[in-house]
């Protein structure tokens, strides 16, 4: 029997989507010969913590479905220990980007990724704590139907499983290593305020995440399908294509991985900086591995945290980071394309050594586009006036620092990537232990 690992980081209260992610275990270890880590790394207050405890306590779960509910002081006794096994250098640095004290979307999932590999797992499936699932005659759609229908299996094998095939026949003996699907619901960056006050600053805004070099046709097209996920069609039947699935097209909410991938390459551990977990898509994709993109898309909602003020404030400062990070990771991106298949070694298994390569390079490149950027965030804000001009003041008193930030973020990543080899072996003979409560 199989073992993988359903698993939802959290730093808030979401008793219904733990509720709701427990019976999407349930169905799996019902519909496939599976064991189930449901695994719940929660960093969330204590009210918070307690009230999930209670939901999953509270619950019957499948025979198959193993629990996993893990506090911060939990994760962290878990991450010094593999640390120490591993014999990195800079052991108290690779904690901090394991486990640092500002939100990061990268190193929740890191720690997924470690976690599942010392429960034996051997695919990870990604939800988060904002979103739910599809309701079809009174059923939810449960995207680990797809995950589990194909990921791990030969392309050729899992062509049989899908509605569609686009791969060509000289993938056909890779494994399809990545299944997902996006989102339906109100946009994955919350940022619908500034498309209603103004579009052309809305353009000039989200443009901002493209190559300073593509055209305006090029930027206008990026910027129609951004955040947009996959639009507000219900699900009505399932549809599904092995190919070489466009980032574009799936979402971290709705994501699964074969061990094979993130056993080799993490994802970037920048902190309060959206989409930088998104690297592995990318990689997947321009490393020329099969995938599947299906259609059970998840729903997205908005938490009240971010209608307040300070709310609003702390997801500006991650978008501003976003768009900053992307002078690193378009180059990346560019390159990774370029490799192609020499991204991987003749076992099809993605090349550390080559994509560090490439990170560390990015990392010295000229800001000068990073400048760029700060200062249309500045002047747009401004224009939007209220707390957008707020928000320009922040970024005034903070824009060198924030440029030292994106290439710190960077070379932290690659520094990572260096010692994610070790720290994935350690973690193979490391326990999994909670603390009595």
């Amino acid at each position: 029997m199989r073992k993988i690992c359903l698993t939802l980081p959290t730093n808030r209260a979401c008793a219904a989507t733990i509720s709701a992610l427990g019976e999407e275990a349930d169905y799996a270890a019902g519909h496939f010969d599976v064991e189930v880590h449901l695994l719940i790394l929660d960093s969330s207050d204590a009210e918070a913590f307690a009230e999930h405890a209670g939901v999953l306590g509270n619950s019957r779960r499948a025979p198959n479905v193993i629990v996993h509910h893990l506090d911060e002081a939990e994760q962290r006794d878990f991450l010094r220990r593999v640390i120490r096994r591993s014999g990195v250098s800079k052991p108290e640095l690779v904690l901090d980007l394991m486990l640092p004290a500002g939100v990061s979307y990268g190193a929740c999932t890191n720690r997924a990724f470690l976690i599942g590999s010392a429960l034996g797992c051997r695919s990870i499936h990604r939800r988060d704590s904002d979103s739910t699932y599809q309701v079809l005659n009174g059923e939810p759609v449960f995207p680990i139907h797809h995950e589990l229908t194909s990921l791990g299996k030969a392309a050729i094998d899992a062509a049989h499983g899908v509605s569609e095939t686009t791969l060509s026949p000289e993938h056909a003996h890779k494994p399809v290593v990545m299944v997902g699907s996006s989102f339906v619901g109100e946009p994955s960056v919350d940022i619908g305020e500034i498309a209603r006050l103004d579009g052309d600053i809305y353009y000039d805004v989200v443009s901002l995440w493209a190559p300073r070099q593509w055209s305006d046709e090029q930027k206008r097209e990026l910027v129609d399908e951004s955040f947009r996920g996959a639009g507000n069609e219900p699900f009505v039947r399932d549809h599904s294509i092995l190919a070489h699935v466009d980032p574009m097209r799936v979402d971290m909410c709705n994501i699964s991985f074969r061990h094979e991938v993130y056993e080799r390459v993490p994802l970037p551990p920048a902190t309060d900086t959206i989409g930088s977990d998104y690297f592995l898509m990318h990689l997947v994709h321009d490393g020329t591995l099969p995938g599947v993109l299906h259609n059970r898309n998840i729903v997205n909602f908005y938490t009240a945290e971010r209608r307040t003020d300070t709310g609003f404030l702390a997801y500006q400062m991650r978008l501003t980071k976003f768009f900053l990070s992307m002078l690193y990771f378009n180059f990346i991106y560019d390159r990774m394309a370029a490799a192609g298949a020499s991204l991987l070694d003749d076992r099809h298994h993605v090349r550390p050594d080559a994509v560090v390569e490439l990170v560390r390079e990015s990392a010295r490149l000229d800001r000068a586009e990073n400048v760029h950027r700060l200062s249309v965030l500045d002047r747009s804000y401004r224009e939007l006036g209220g707390r957008y001009a707020e928000f320009a003041d922040l970024l005034a008193a903070r824009g060198g620092r924030l440029l030292d930030e994106a290439q710190e973020d960077i070379e932290d990543f690659a520094l990572l990537i260096e010692a994610w080899g070790p720290l994935m072996r350690a973690s193979g003979s490391t326990g999994v232990r909670r603390s009595s409560r």
